[in-house]
């Protein structure tokens, strides 16, 4: 399965970590702490994500055929809770 990654340089990657785990833990069964989170999409598809200072690192597992269109609906997420700051995220390919 094709692995998207992103490190995303905020001050705040503890807090949207919660958030984007709060937000989607009404349609899945979300696991999170204030360091770690994971968002199981579906069988095929899920988001781990690492609060580690000031970066959040997200890994998104999809399949080939919802993979850049799930990494457009978490960067919307993400820049919707962020919005008094201008995120860069900038998904590269796991090696």
């Amino acid at each position: 399965m094709p692995v998207s990654l992103a490190d995303v340089a905020t001050a705040n990657a503890s807090r949207y970590l919660q958030q984007l785990c709060k937000h989607w833990s009404h349609k899945f069964q979300v696991e999170f702490d204030a360091h770690t989170g994971k968002i199981p999409f579906s069988e095929e598809a899920r988001l781990i994500l690492t609060a580690n200072g000031d970066i959040l690192s997200l890994r998104l597992d999809a399949t080939t055929e919802r993979l850049q269109t799930l990494e457009q609906v978490v960067e919307d997420h993400l820049k919707r809770f962020a919005f008094r700051e201008e995120l860069h995220i900038d998904w590269r390919p796991a090696a």
